[in-house]
């Protein structure tokens, strides 16, 4: 992730220090240095709401001033901050305020009387890395919409499947990766040869007798073998003498990180030379 140095140079910056000159000094550094969007007061008291108002990229926040102070500013923009990050480099002549002020949430510091090159590098390293952590944060935002917009299409496209597939077939079916079925409409426990009771109504020897086990035990060998079938026909004697024959497909499922979940499929009961009913 780059940043442009004409992105650097746009950052909203809050010049914070009850002296009108060294609000005078600062304006004038940053503006030799090409910023463009530098605002300034000498009442701490309105820092907070000019903040809340225009979410400034960096706040030069002088420590020492009368009726509220340097910490008690930064104490009122850390409960009011919605990003959760406190853009602020203190401004003091007193050594022994430095460790209180990064206590306190301060990122960054610049000792009175200002060192002009020190004061632009710091500054400077502080907006990069402010701007960094916004446009990770507007990332980061993007790809968690993008991915619950991918969620909703793919669940979507997935509701329009089974639809399709239900209206294309005598019946559709889905099971986890223990063999258990999850989704079944139609025959398919008594199809695919696996009971399961509570979806097929019955205790396991109440399977109907009749299919050609040798196909059935073939379609359970592809399935175990977690292998797609296509048209596989299967077929069974009814009671009364009648046969019956089946056309299935299936195919197996797996998750983003390719574990296995489950099958899918469809099955048809054909009627005549080779014609199915749908």
């Amino acid at each position: 992730m780059i940043l442009e140095a004409a992105e650097i140079l746009r950052a909203r910056i809050l010049v914070v220090d009850d002296q009108e000159a060294n609000v005078m000094l600062l304006e004038q550094i940053l503006a030799d240095a090409g910023y463009t969007q530098v605002s300034s007061t000498m009442d701490p008291q309105e820092v907070c709401a000019l903040h809340r108002e225009h979410g400034y990229d960096l706040i030069l926040l002088d420590l020492q001033m009368p009726v509220m102070d340097g910490f008690q500013v930064m104490a009122g923009l850390n409960t009011n901050t919605a990003d959760g990050y406190l853009p602020v480099i203190v401004l003091t002549a007193q050594p022994g305020h430095k460790l209180r002020a990064l206590q306190g949430g301060a990122k960054d510091f610049i000792s009175k009387p200002f060192d002009l090159v020190e004061a632009r590098l710091r500054i400077r390293n502080m907006l990069e890395v402010r701007l960094l952590y916004r446009k990770l944060e507007h990332y980061n935002s993007s790809l968690e919409k993008l991915v619950d917009k991918r969620t909703a299409e793919l669940r979507e496209s997935e509701a329009s499947y089974r639809s399709l597939t239900e209206l294309a077939s005598d019946w559709y079916w889905e099971q986890d990766e223990a063999g258990k079925f999850t989704k079944v409409s139609g025959p398919a426990l008594e199809m695919l040869g696996i009971q399961v009771e509570p979806l097929a109504g019955g205790p396991p020897d109440s399977v109907p007798t009749g299919w050609n086990e040798t196909e059935r035990a073939a379609l359970r060998a592809t399935i175990e073998a977690r292998q797609p079938f296509l048209d596989s026909v299967f077929s069974r004697t009814r009671p009364d003498g009648q046969l019956q024959r089946f056309r299935v497909s299936g195919e197996p499922m797996f998750d983003r990180s390719c574990r296995f979940i489950g099958y899918r499929g469809i099955g048809v009961e054909i009627f005549g030379a080779g014609r199915s009913h749908v």
